[in-house]
């Protein structure tokens, strides 16, 4: 029975060595780590500037499931058919690396209005990030609502 403190002791520290590497591998990229502040600003003041840090063929896969391409995500955009009032990212668990490609995993709470329903929400956001020339742009998006676990 005194073994289970232990184990948990050691599985609490494997979760965050896991989110501090991500966080430090991040920090080796600033302009990625940048990029990814201006799509959730940009993303919550509605600003067109976003469709700068997305690639040509995107991918968003959205947690309602819908799926759209770039001419799509900025048809729906411009129509301001969800408007934000809040996203927050809580939590980055991962990152990984391939030559000129990033692949993340982060939290995010969000809160706005979609057509004229409020909502608030966790996501869960699978990112890809693509390296053209100098500059991140943002290759493919899958988020998932995470819902609270009834206690």
């Amino acid at each position: 029975m005194k073994l289970y403190p232990i184990l948990f002791f050691l599985f609490s520290l494997s979760i965050s060595a896991q989110e501090n590497k991500a966080f430090s591998e991040l920090k080796n990229e600033p302009k990625l780590r940048e990029n990814m502040r201006l799509l959730d600003f940009y993303m919550q003041n509605n600003d067109s500037k976003i469709l700068e840090l997305v690639s040509e063929d995107v991918s968003f896969g959205h947690s309602n499931g819908w799926v759209q391409n770039f001419d799509d995500f900025k048809k729906d955009f411009e129509s301001k058919k969800v408007s934000y009032k809040s996203i927050e990212q809580t939590d980055l668990s991962e990152f990984k690396r391939n030559k000129k490609t990033v692949s993340l995993r982060r939290k995010v709470k969000v809160a706005g209005i979609y057509k004229v329903y409020d909502f608030e929400m966790t996501l869960s956001l699978l990112e890809i990030w693509i390296k053209k020339g100098k500059s991140w742009r943002l290759w493919s998006r899958q988020a998932i609502e995470l819902k609270e676990k009834p206690e």
